[in-house]
């Protein structure tokens, strides 16, 4: 039975807020409903997610990728909110019965919840992001695990959502992009239990965070040469920002930031604990380094015959059709503590400190000596330059300002702990700065 209606109902931004849908997947290459034969979709964006490299560790198959683009879709599915109901609890599941009805269910107690139900918004595309596997996810995530790839085995608890987040693109442009958490299941819901974090707001409407949450960040300056790390916001099932919780689950939300939105921009974080996205716009994608210009730095990088200086080799890093397997004769290795690049050999190990504990031949520095690999996801580079600089102690290479960038970024880890990681496989950096410039020997012939 109907308590209360209110046809005037939304989010505290009415006007902003607009839900995604759970048809369809993800469009990557069909036109929208009003481009041309042969055109290519306007693209609203790509999501990368940290510590893949480029493809996943055993290969991206549909909807399960290390990058996707959110193309618009030939027919709009989005939803906004439309009518508040009071209801009895006995009722809720005749009340949601309905599958082709949105809502989001607030269990208020065992007597009294709230349902907001939505209706069509034909301005808006929208995309969802989780764990399930359900063809209304459009992008399936799964827990990264430091230094690469995903937590697999029995054992591997996951604490991604099956339902994580939702994203909304506004069909006409701009294109803006707006990040909400919590997604809608398979009969087009979404509920916040008893338990979870959940209120009304000061307008009379509802709001709350899922049991995890969804976390933010929005570089400051764009995610460019002059980027810094912003601050890491929760993201609300309506779509507003608040503080950060005590813990990552606890019950009490943070502060209402009003001056913020979920707007995602150019170098935005999505953390959903367990797994961070990276979020680009065409614009920026512009401005990244491409695959092929990768490849000329890799080529010209080993054109320069540089050499071991002890053992005088010619090193060389390896093509990236090669994959990260074992290391070869000619691949470039370096001590993380000074940054002399050497050819691989046996000695000056210090076998108290650890199995990777080197003394550098050059300085007589000890530190983890590992093997370099060229950074290969062009969307995680701020910028073209040549790769200078390798992160510590994974051995990945990139450009000065990227290697800066990511060594001063705080990424979410368990309930409340924040480590800066490599984004191109995770592994937490280690060291003053987190990344070292790479001291390389030049040909003495």
């Amino acid at each position: 039975m109907v308590l209360e209606g209110n046809p005037e109902v939304g989010s505290p931004r009415a006007s902003d807020l607009r839900h995604p849908g759970t048809q369809g997947s993800c469009v990557l290459s069909s036109p929208g409903e009003d481009a041309q034969p042969g055109e290519e979709p306007i693209k609203y964006g790509e999501l990368i997610v940290l510590g893949y490299n480029g493809c996943l560790a055993s290969g991206d198959k549909g909807r399960r990728r290390s990058r996707l683009a959110l193309s618009r879709r030939p027919h709009a599915n989005g939803v906004k909110p439309d009518v508040m109901h009071h209801i009895s609890t006995p009722l809720v599941s005749k009340a949601l019965s309905n599958r082709g009805q949105h809502s989001i269910s607030y269990t208020l107690s065992r007597s009294h919840s709230v349902i907001v139900e939505y209706t069509h918004d034909s301005d808006t595309d929208m995309f969802q992001i989780g764990r399930s596997t359900e063809n209304m996810i459009d992008f399936v995530v799964t827990d990264t695990s430091p230094g690469g790839g995903a937590a697999e085995g029995p054992s591997a608890q996951s604490t991604i959502s099956r339902y994580a987040c939702r994203i909304l693109c506004d069909r006409r442009p701009p294109y803006t992009a707006r990040i909400y958490a919590a997604g809608f299941d398979a009969s087009s819901n979404i509920f916040l239990g008893e338990r979870a974090a959940k209120w009304r707001t000061p307008d009379g409407l509802m709001d709350g965070l899922t049991t995890n949450g969804v976390l933010v960040m929005h570089p400051a300056g764009g995610f460019s040469e002059d980027s810094a790390p912003g601050v890491w916001r929760e993201i609300s099932v309506c779509g507003n920002v608040y503080t950060l919780r005590d813990s990552r689950s606890a019950q009490q939300r943070g502060k209402l930031v009003e001056n913020e939105s979920n707007v995602l921009q150019d170098g935005s974080l999505i953390d959903l604990c367990g797994a961070t996205l990276l979020w680009r716009t065409p614009a920026g994608l512009l401005r990244a380094p491409t695959l092929k210009q990768l490849e000329a730095q890799r080529q010209e990088a080993n054109a320069a015959r540089p050499q071991c200086p002890v053992g005088l080799s010619t090193l060389a890093f390896p093509s990236p059709a090669r994959g990260r397997t074992a290391p070869d004769k000619q691949q470039p290795w370096v001590y993380v503590r000074c940054g002399h690049v050497h050819g691989y050999h046996g000695w000056g190990c210090r076998r108290e400190r650890g199995p990777q504990e080197r003394e550098c031949p050059l300085c007589r520095l000890v530190g983890p000596y590992v093997p370099l690999w060229l950074g290969q996801e062009a969307g995680l580079c701020l910028d073209p330059g040549p790769p200078s600089h390798a992160f510590a102690p994974c051995g990945h290479v990139c450009s000065e300002k990227t290697a800066r960038y990511w060594a001063q970024t705080p990424l979410p880890h368990g309930t409340h702990a924040f480590h800066a990681a490599c984004p191109f496989c995770g592994a937490w950096l280690t060291g003053e700065h987190g990344c070292v410039r790479l001291i390389f020997q030049g040909p003495l012939d």
